[in-house]
């Protein structure tokens, strides 16, 4: 096999379906979050606003974060050392754990190195704890949710999204005395949806289910403390396993699950995932503690989150232009066609200095292609009425394009 001419052949196809990920690299400037550095391939710079970053709240920049990573920094060095039950165990981890567990009214919480880890790592494991547990999983469900769920091998029902009608048919076809467990998540990241999580949590003590709930793009933004949506609606203590990240509104790195103590002394003592990965390094769980505890107590931040998405899509609106709004903190602008979301995207870099990265299939379907906006309590009216300014020229700019070329 010419294993040279298959992968240039592979590659081919993403250019050619306009679907090859381009890599920006960029340095985030310090105290001046969104305002960034990007460094172009031919030695020069060039100033941009980020507006498809995932530090939804700035916290990757917050006093109270940095002093206490540079104060473990300066304790206990770079590295953890090892695996968690190698030498890798810390007090800033043990720190973090708590502080996560208390986050999600929980009993206990465990750590992982990503929240794809700690999904794939926990519901691959949970099908070897209860032999033939059924996993209902929502159609849209995130990549590390549906890949644990294959590893794990064992029967699983795929719900058509945040379709309770269909998932409760599911759930009255199979063996009443199977063990089952749903998964879903509280925020879809592509449309900026919510999941139904009453109604989940209803129909799960109806047919003795277990619940699983992906709150990655909810925690720290939503509920008093932070907790998430299902602390927003007062739900906690129907939520059996709760999954975040700490690289999201937590401005850090890392994933955790939270639940009674019991499954966490499982899911940590038979999950490859976990056993056999290097642990987060001290400085990252003491940045990561410090961001969970600040932001129990700063709904100021999050309320001014909210403003400025909805701010964001009010102007959007005004444009005309194809936007989903479901409530949530994400805006999605819909292009509809790979080539042309990636030219408003470059256009929006090289013209206007604003860096959004177009998002194309598979990640969502084909002919939703978009741009995603996420914008935040740093982005402030003079970022604002520059993305909107530029939008708006570019979009009629490259509609009267497509229509040239269908022509």
């Amino acid at each position: 096999m010419d294993y040279d001419a298959h992968i240039d052949a592979a590659l081919a196809k993403l250019h050619q379906e306009g679907r090859y990920r381009t890599f920006i690299d960029i340095a985030r400037d310090r105290g001046h979050f969104p305002h960034a550095t990007w460094h172009r391939a031919d030695g020069t710079t060039q100033p941009i606003t980020v507006w498809c970053g995932n530090d939804y709240l700035g916290m990757g920049q917050h006093p109270a974060v940095l002093s206490a990573m540079h104060e473990a920094l300066d304790a206990v060095g770079a590295g953890s050392g090892g695996t968690r039950n190698i030498s890798g165990t810390t007090i800033y981890h043990k720190r973090l754990e708590a502080e996560l567990a208390d986050l999600h009214r929980k009993e206990a919480a465990l750590l992982f190195t990503s929240a794809y880890i700690a999904n794939d790592a926990t519901l691959s494991t949970l099908q070897r704890l209860f032999p033939g547990l059924i996993i209902y999983s929502d159609e849209l469900n995130h990549a590390s949710m549906i890949e644990g769920i294959r590893r794990g091998g064992g029967p699983k029902r795929i719900w058509r999204h945040n379709d309770v009608g269909h998932l409760r048919q599911l759930l009255e076809a199979d063996d009443p005395a199977a063990p089952k467990l749903i998964a879903f998540e509280s925020v879809y990241s592509m449309d900026g949806d919510f999941g139904p999580i009453a109604a989940v949590c209803d129909l799960a003590r109806e047919f003795g289910a277990l619940t699983y709930l992906d709150e990655v793009h909810a925690v720290g933004m939503y509920g008093p403390r932070g907790g998430g949506v299902a602390e927003r609606d007062g739900l906690l203590d129907r939520i059996d396993i709760v999954n975040g990240t700490l690289g999201k509104a937590f401005g850090v790195v890392g994933g955790y699950i939270a639940a009674n103590a019991r499954m966490v002394d499982a899911i940590r003592s038979y999950a490859p995932g976990f056993i056999f990965t290097t642990s987060l390094p001290p400085v990252a769980a003491a940045g990561a503690a410090a961001s969970v505890a600040h932001l129990k107590t700063d709904s100021a931040l999050r309320e001014r989150h909210q403003t400025q998405a909805r701010i964001l899509k009010t102007r959007l609106k005004g444009l005309g232009l194809p936007i989903i709004d479901h409530g949530s903190h994400i805006v999605p602008l819909i292009v509809g066609d790979p080539v042309h979301t990636k030219l408003i995207s470059d256009m929006l870099l090289e013209r206007h200095g604003i860096y959004v990265q177009p998002i194309n299939f598979p990640t969502v379907p084909r002919g939703t292609e978009r741009l995603r906006f996420t914008p935040s309590p740093v982005h402030g009216p003079r970022e604002m009425d520059a993305l909107v300014r530029a939008l708006d020229a570019l979009w009629s700019h490259c509609a009267l394009n497509r229509a040239e070329m269908a022509g």
